[in-house]
């Protein structure tokens, strides 16, 4: 049989309804979060002591002539926005030379000392530190513009700061301007004469060093040596090289193929290549010596005179014509020596002529160093005499001034420290914030169970019942309670789940206390009860037995009386109000019968319990603490484990149902109990639904009245009345 495919779990995703859920869940720690920061800043708001702000505004430019400069880099950013300038003047005006002059003009050192020291006068540094925590200066954006304002609980205070911030900067300024423009002229003078003194010794090595290499005044005036072979000369020296080498390959190649060609063929090739008039001539009287020998060898006979002769005649053309094209081969042989012989030559005049200028180019580069170290020194000078000129001139230009205060520093009228309307906003959404997230980061934390789904993907076990908050007694509260409908579908998934009918014996156990075990058994065996099954309620929590505290029953006389063979089954048995559902209490267990539920005893209880009820409900001790649920799960039919609502961690109950399930118990649910119907509404159709619009209807429906002469009395009836709610 092949094994049973278990589905796996669905992946989890968060719906904004699962934050609204848990948002409304850790209400109480949003509000009371969101209630301390606002009280918080709002508190600390009203204790800060008030601060007022004055404001001096002025317009920063570079330092310029009234007409343009001799140097064009100097004027290269007048008038325009220069944020790196802006940015530099902010550090100028914040700088501690600056605001120490500030201090001592306005005797800040005494009068602070009077306000922070207890009287004694601050050091200079302190005052400065206590004029830059007070201090903003920023820049107009895109504009020359720079804003000094000053913070002080005193108004006239704040205005006099700023005020001497503004004209210390102004003053620094010009005092900046009238320095850079002396020191710069005296340092370029010294840097003159300093380069003249460096010209005058340079020039004197070149002339001790152009004696010395015997160079000419035409090369003197050159600026580097000048080579023997001129790159025109080169140039053409090359060209001829390389038309010779062409010339040469050529006809040797030319050589090479006439030597190899036979003789008939050489002839006729001679004949066109060279273009030799002799060789035509002959070749000519050869074919006309032919021509005649031919028709006189037809004509006469073989041993004619004439034939002899022109035989003769043309032996004598045809050893001519051999002469004539070995010539020819010699006198080409010749030609391709000779060219040979030039090319070799000039290749070798063009490397003479290149070792002589580099021997030449080595033996005089100190001179020529030397002369052009001499030429950088003159035209350095040179521009050192430009840029003096220039700067004398400009200094004797009007100037005009680059700091202008646009608007001078005024008490201010209101205080604008602290801000209690933002201070108190920025506390609202702060709280806000901090609230909500402190929730999300509990809710986080919290590994505790919180919805079906959480049960189910954890523990890979059907949920059977949900069981809202605050549930009291069914026997109490009776059949038309409002809570009744969860434990009547708590007892159709427990039917529905028995894969036998002879299965009733029935353990519910839970991970640990507090988890509402004992009232859940109750109450379902109660339902059981009332709907006309015969049950029976047994208190197997030997250790703190409190199923008889809720039938108001005593403790005296129970399950261990009878497992310790002290009293009957029938002595231990108690009945209850409800006519079907019976009840056997833990009775007192002696110390020394602490594993006395893993006896053959109770095992025959169950036996014989099964045979009398049709269901037996056994409340059992939490499951994580001792043995005894263990041993009672595997002994009953079915196990039911209740976990209660944001209680105990997951892998704490995980445990548990993996400790039933090693004892060899049948674990056929979970019941999810102590569920806040206001808080999560998502259970409301577990319980709250049914009652809401069943029993609502139900009450809406007027009953038939009761035939005259037959109304029962009142006793009477009131019997009826509880019978039925039994």
């Amino acid at each position: 049989m092949d094994p049973l495919k278990v589905t796996p779990p669905p992946e989890t995703k968060l719906h904004f309804l699962d934050y609204w859920r848990i948002i409304r869940i850790r209400k109480t720690v949003i509000l009371a979060v969101f209630l301390l920061v606002v009280i918080t800043a709002t508190l600390v708001t009203f204790m800060l002591p008030q601060y007022y702000a004055s404001t001096a505004q002025i317009r920063v430019e570079r330092d310029q002539t009234d007409i343009a400069s001799m140097m064009p880099s100097q004027s290269m950013f007048a008038g325009g926005y220069d944020p790196y300038f802006m940015q530099t003047e902010l550090a100028v005006i914040k700088s501690d030379d600056l605001l120490s002059n500030v201090v001592w003009r306005l005797n800040l050192n005494a009068e602070w000392g009077k306000k922070y020291g207890g009287g004694d006068p601050l050091s200079t540094r302190q005052s400065i530190n206590i004029l830059k925590g007070e201090l903003d200066v920023s820049p107009v954006r895109m504009t020359s513009l720079i804003n000094i304002t000053d913070y002080s609980q005193d108004r006239n205070e704040a205005a006099r700061i700023s005020e001497a911030i503004a004209l210390e900067y102004q003053q620094h300024r010009t005092e900046q301007r009238n320095e850079l423009s002396a020191g710069g002229i005296k340092t370029l003078w010294d840097q003159y004469t300093n380069m003249t003194t460096q010209i005058t010794e340079q020039q004197t090595r070149v002339d001790d060093l152009r004696q010395k290499y015997k160079i000419s005044d035409v090369l003197a005036n050159e600026s580097a040596p000048t080579p023997l072979m001129s790159a025109e000369n080169l140039r053409k020296l090359k060209e001829l090289e390389i038309e010779s080498e062409f010339d040469y390959v050529q006809k040797q190649a030319l050589l090479d193929q006439l030597s190899k060609l036979p003789e008939q063929k050489l002839v006729q090739t001679i004949e066109t290549t060279s273009q030799d008039a002799n060789l035509t001539t002959l070749l000519d009287q050869k074919d006309l010596v032919d021509q005649k020998l031919v028709v006189a060898s037809r004509a006469l006979g073989k041993k004619n005179p004439d034939l002899a002769d022109t035989e003769a005649q043309l032996l004598d053309l045809n050893n001519k014509i051999q002469d004539r094209v070995n010539g020819i081969l010699k006198g080409l042989k010749t030609k391709v020596e000779a060219i040979k012989t030039g090319l070799d030559e000039l290749k070798k005049d063009v490397e003479n002529a290149r070792t002589e200028d580099i021997q030449m180019a080595q033996k005089t580069r100190p001179y020529w160093d030397a002369k052009r170290r001499l030429d950088t020194l003159n035209n350095f000078r040179r521009v050192l005499e430009y840029r003096i000129a220039s700067e004398q001139v400009d200094k004797a230009l009007p100037k005009t001034t680059m700091v202008e205060i646009i608007e001078h520093a005024q008490p201010g009228l209101a205080p604008v420290k602290p801000d209690k309307t933002l201070n108190i906003a920025l506390g609202i959404i702060i709280g806000l914030v901090v609230g909500v997230g402190l929730a999300f980061f509990i809710e986080y934390l919290d590994t505790s169970v919180k919805t079906i789904d959480d049960v189910e993907r954890a523990l890979q076990a059907p949920v059977l019942g949900v069981i809202p908050q605050n549930v009291g007694l069914m026997i109490d509260e009776g059949i038309e309670s409002p809570h009744a409908e969860a434990y009547r579908v708590l007892r159709t998934n427990l039917l529905f789940s028995r894969k036998d009918d002879k299965l009733n014996t029935v353990a519910v156990v839970s991970a640990g206390a507090g988890e509402g075990k004992s009232t859940t058994v109750f109450n379902l065996a109660a339902v059981f009860a009332q709907g006309g099954q015969r049950v029976i309620v047994v208190d197997s929590d030997l250790r703190r037995p409190t199923l008889h505290k809720m039938l108001r029953v005593s403790n005296s006389i129970g399950l261990t009386n009878f497992l310790l063979k002290q009293n009957t089954l029938e002595e231990v048995i108690q009945t209850t109000n409800v006519p079907t559902m019976d009840f056997m209490a833990s009775g007192k267990l002696p110390s020394s019968s602490l594993g006395i539920l893993s006896s053959v005893q109770m095992r025959d209880l169950i036996t014989e319990l099964k045979q009398r009820y049709d269901f037996v409900f056994f409340d059992s001790p939490p499951i994580m603490g001792v043995s005894d649920a263990s041993i009672l799960a595997s002994a009953v039919d079915m196990a039911l484990q209740v976990i209660q609502y944001r209680r105990y961690p997951q892998p704490m109950n995980i445990r548990a149902k993996q400790l039933i399930e090693k004892v060899g118990g049948n674990l056929v649910g979970i019941v999810l109990n102590n569920i806040n119907m206001s808080q999560d509404e998502s259970y409301y159709y577990y319980s709250g639904y049914y009652h809401d619009y069943y029993y609502s209807h139900r009450d809406e429906t007027p009953e038939p009245a009761a035939p005259k002469g037959t109304e029962a009395p009142a006793s009477e009836k009131t019997k009826l009345e509880i019978k039925q709610k039994y």
